[in-house]
């Protein structure tokens, strides 16, 4: 996958042609109640992300959704306003050959679709076609865990990056929402969830791991409404990620942010990132990257998988 190229004309056409569309016409999934079949993990073998003449040096950038709750009302602001910012942002600041998957995050104890996964894409109608493929469930658990390792899972285990398999670059994980992760994974929900004929249980930090093997793994906490500043949310994730956590005080930021943490990862001023964005989400962005930008001056190059934090 990934084989076309992003065009901000065709992205504007297809904002003002939602401009009085509501969440359900935008995401149509919604109106059957269930996933789509394209989506489910189930018996996925393998999401490939590979280089090709239009895209020699690809870069897989994998972003998973929170969906329960209020969370769903980010895939819509990223459909609507922000997929341009993201995209933009990316190439403007060298990355030239993004390819984005999107994936969308619930709670695998009590959802019915707590995994939903698209394809690495790089053009505007692919990337368009699988986020409003994304069914917004509006789940989660009652608890303050969400199954964030879910997205951990699948990048590790089925996922094939050109980036890092034929240059040693690492790709980029990041996992969004205002919750802690559950810590483990069961042998029946793996064999449910993904097929697996046997399993055995793994841990958050285990899946983990596997996953930075070839990704830099990032967790983007919503810092709004009920989970503000919360010590046992946070304190789970500082644990787990360190300075890797990234605290986003305005959920409208997501794009840039994500777009602003590879640009500096790859060895991008974040003062010039900033700098094209308006004062509050460079504010606001700025505030959430603080921490990155010094440990990526500190480890120099990261574009090989040197940068550790």
């Amino acid at each position: 996958m990934g084989y076309t190229r992003w065009s901000d004309d065709s992205y504007s056409h297809l904002k003002t042609s939602r401009a009085g569309a509501s969440v359900d016409d935008i995401f149509t999934n919604n109106a059957t109640g269930r996933a789509s079949d394209l989506m489910l993990p189930h018996g996925v073998k393998m999401r490939e992300s590979r280089d090709s003449d239009i895209h020699p040096e690809s870069l897989s950038i994998a972003v998973y959704l929170d969906v329960t709750g209020s969370m769903g009302r980010i895939p819509e602001i990223l459909v609507r306003e922000k997929l341009g910012a993201l995209m933009n942002t990316l190439i403007d600041h060298g990355v030239a050959h993004p390819q984005i998957l999107f994936g969308a995050i619930g709670d695998h104890f009590s959802d019915r679709f707590p995994l939903q996964i698209g394809q690495f894409e790089s053009g505007t109608d692919e990337l368009d076609q699988w986020l409003t493929s994304i069914f917004i469930e509006g789940g989660g658990g009652g608890q303050h865990m969400e199954s964030y390792l879910l997205g951990w899972l699948f990048c590790a285990r089925h996922t094939s990056i050109d980036c890092f398999e034929k240059r040693g670059q690492k790709g980029f994980l990041f996992t969004i929402g205002d919750e802690s992760s559950w810590d483990q994974l069961d042998a029946a929900a793996l064999k449910a969830l993904m097929g697996y004929p046997e399993a055995s249980t793994v841990s958050d930090r285990q899946l983990l791991e596997e996953a930075q093997r070839a990704y830099h793994v990032f967790h983007i906490h919503i810092n709004e409404a009920s989970y503000r500043d919360n010590p046992a949310v946070l304190g789970y994730w500082r644990g787990l990620l360190g300075e890797r956590l990234l605290i986003l005080d305005d959920h409208n930021a997501i794009a840039e942010t994500i777009a602003s943490t590879v640009a500096v990862i790859h060895g991008v001023d974040l003062k010039n990132v900033l700098a094209t964005f308006d004062a509050a989400t460079a504010k606001t962005v700025g505030s959430a990257l603080a921490k990155i930008e010094s440990m990526v001056t500190k480890t120099g190059d990261a574009t090989k998988g040197a940068f550790k934090l």
